[in-house]
């Protein structure tokens, strides 16, 4: 057994040593990724702000999710201002509760011989991610994700996605601790809805990563604080009676790390997101350090990144992006205008400092890039001279090629800033064909339609357009094919679980290691909510029950699983509208007491369909009265059911179409 120890608990916000760029404006490109955690030990940090207990006006923000959409508060503590709270508080009165299906009962660890692996999202979908690792006596969540709705999820209306967490809610007495590997909201942005149900166990992450969780937090006042407790890179901390060493790795954000979860038989070891920084396939000194000193340990099981595992080969390595960049900056003869990720810390870090080599000023265009600035200021990432910062409205008092632009809205989201730029909605910034505009983003998958409008859009304005397909001006955070199979190689695991991706990304990953020699029976291609048990650090088990997986959406004040039929509706009405009849009923006789009204939305045009109308009118009146006839006393609930079904059917033969029947029978 592991001997439990007492994990740190570093201070909150002290301010640290600066250990952005050099100073000859370069990046580190490996180590820029690391920045470590404020030194020394203290308190831990409590993030979170209780409100007044009157209701709050719903209000949202582009990148870290809307405040409407909050639920969850933290432990219960009980007594009257507890109960007020509950009452009056939309975003926590209106929460749907998860299915009551018990036939996923999974039986229970009851030896110190098993450890079991649920990814319980982030494996049939990029987004969402949410792994658990569980022994007989503590649960340990890694990371907390939600998903953005794409139209192709078919649920309108839907702010966003998040896991399924019915089986550690009922476990919650187990859970010790939630572990975030890095930033991005595919791995945080489910935390404000998702702790309260598990417990609001303490948070475990680096330093920048917990300044982002924090100032998510402060989009959701409602909710009871959280506690965060800061780890130092290649830290080690036990929760529990369970060690969990950490692990810098590479990604398109500083202090993104993996972890190696210690079991009775092996270690579970967790790579988060990654790439491998690497010159012509061979990684650099700093990864092949890192990773040999985790490939020493027993490890048991890999549970790997896949997101790029259709990809042959290495990726294109950060600094030959870094290296382009800096050039069009230094070359530009007009304003450039760069559309980039929020969350490419680096990347906007180091534009930032060649602007300033260069006696450039830099507008920041896009709340969510000016928020992860701050926060890049704030962890002492980056060190700003004063003047380097304006607004857009005095880009005028400068020459044209002494202004850069960072901008959001990169994959062609209408209401972004560069969308507003690129059909004339923008306030300050009209574009020009002296303008360079840079797309430093690949095209995520599901917006390829609004980047090829976004484009049209710049180029009728004449002017010059880079991407990443004319130029290197980006890199994925994610590793290739052979970056994946180097860490396998290095880290030498008796078992291997693709995660974080599609199904056809997991397959690939599988694929790729088997041709290398992993053995194909120690790999497993999970599901969301597969349950995989290791027994006796040798037989791995594939439990017939799931955990719980159906989806929980935020929708507006609500979260819950329960929405197959709401969002059946707001689809049928999204296709073909809705058709309400409104009539009074005589109750003695059941006559109509005259022609019904008629309202469509999203249907047909009614000045235009007066003989469709007439005849629904014709049948409406028909339906009501003979169903009627013979009723004593009149039952109108019955009715309006015998009237949908046959208007409904009506309309689907006089139009192919199929809108939503809403018939209002008044008796009187």
């Amino acid at each position: 057994m592991i001997t439990p120890q007492q994990p740190n608990r570093p201070s909150p916000l002290p301010p640290r040593d600066n250990a952005g760029a050099p100073s000859d404006g370069r990046p580190r490109h490996r180590r820029g990724n690391r920045r470590r955690g404020p030194a020394g030990t203290g308190t831990p940090i409590r993030t979170g702000v209780r409100g007044p207990a009157t209701p709050r006006t719903p209000g949202s923000e582009s990148n870290a999710g809307p405040k409407r959409s909050g639920a969850g508060r933290g432990p219960r503590r009980g007594g009257k201002e507890r109960q007020r709270r509950s009452m009056t508080s939309p975003a926590l009165q209106h929460r749907m509760s998860l299915t009551e299906n018990k036939e996923h009962m999974l039986p229970e660890i009851t030896d110190e011989d098993t450890v079991r692996v649920i990814p319980l999202s982030g494996v049939e979908q990029i987004g969402r991610n949410m792994t658990v690792v569980e022994t007989k006596d503590d649960i340990i969540i890694f990371d907390i994700g939600f998903q953005f709705v794409s139209p192709e999820s078919n649920a309108p209306g839907v702010n966003y996605i998040l896991p399924n967490t019915q089986y550690v809610e009922e476990r919650k007495h187990k859970i010790r601790a939630l572990v975030i590997t890095h930033g991005h909201l595919d791995h945080i942005g489910g935390i404000p809805f998702v702790m309260e149900r598990i417990g609001n166990p303490p948070i475990y992450t680096q330093y920048l990563t917990s300044l982002m969780v924090q100032k998510r937090q402060e989009e959701f006042p409602h909710l009871d604080p959280v506690t965060i407790h800061v780890v130092k890179e290649g830290e080690s901390f036990t929760v529990g009676s369970t060690k969990i060493k950490t692990f810098p790795v590479t990604h398109s954000i500083p202090d993104a790390m993996g972890v190696a979860v210690e079991t009775k038989h092996g270690d579970i070891v967790i790579t988060g997101d990654i790439k491998i920084n690497h010159v012509d396939g061979k990684p650099d000194s700093d990864e092949v350090e890192d990773w040999e000193k985790i490939g020493k340990g027993n490890n048991l099981m890999l549970v790997c990144d896949s997101t790029n595992a259709d990809r042959e080969g290495w990726s294109a390595p950060e600094g030959q992006v870094f290296y382009n960049l800096e050039q069009i900056v230094r070359d530009a003869q007009g304003r450039l205008i760069i559309g980039t990720f929020a969350s490419q810390f680096d990347r906007l870090i180091n534009i930032i400092k060649v602007c300033e080599d260069m006696g450039k000023k830099v507008v920041m265009e896009g709340r969510s890039i000016k928020t992860n600035i701050d926060i890049a200021i704030t962890a002492k990432l980056l060190t700003v001279k004063p003047g380097t910062f304006i607004n857009a409205g005095d880009m005028g008092d400068y020459p044209s090629d002494r202004i850069v632009i960072l901008s959001t809205g990169a994959q062609g989201e209408e209401f972004a800033a560069l969308m507003r730029m690129a059909t004339d909605k923008h306030k300050q910034i009209i574009l020009t064909e002296r303008d360079t505009i840079v797309l430093s983003s690949s095209v995520i998958p599901g917006n390829e339609i609004a980047v090829q409008i976004l484009k049209d859009n710049l180029y009728r304005k004449n002017v010059r357009v880079i991407n990443y397909r004319s130029a290197h001006v980006h890199s994925s955070g994610h590793g290739n094919v052979a970056e994946l199979v180097w860490v396998h190689q290095t880290i030498k695991p008796k078992f291997l679980m693709p995660v974080h991706g599609h199904h056809y990304h997991l397959k690939s990953h599988m694929y790729a290691a088997v041709e290398n020699g992993f053995p194909k029976e120690n790999i497993v291609v999970p599901d969301n909510g597969t349950v995989v048990d290791i027994k006796n650090g040798t037989e791995m088990i594939i439990q017939k029950n799931k955990a719980p997986n159906e989806l929980i959406y935020v929708d507006g004040f609500t979260v819950g699983a329960r929405q197959e039929v709401v969002l059946r509706d707001r689809q049928s009405l999204a296709e073909d509208g809705m058709f309400v009849i409104i009539a009074t009923v005589n109750s003695k006789n059941g006559k109509l007491r005259k022609s019904p009204d008629i309202i469509s939305r999203g249907f047909v045009y009614l000045r235009e369909s007066q003989q469709l109308l007439s005849e629904a009118r014709i049948l409406i009146k028909k339906t009501v009265e003979k169903q009627t006839e013979r009723m004593n006393p009149i039952n109108l609930d019955l009715v309006k059911d015998e009237l949908t079904d046959v208007v409904s059917a009506f309309l689907m033969q006089r139009t192919n179409k199929s809108p939503m029947v809403i018939p209002v029978l008044i008796g009187i």
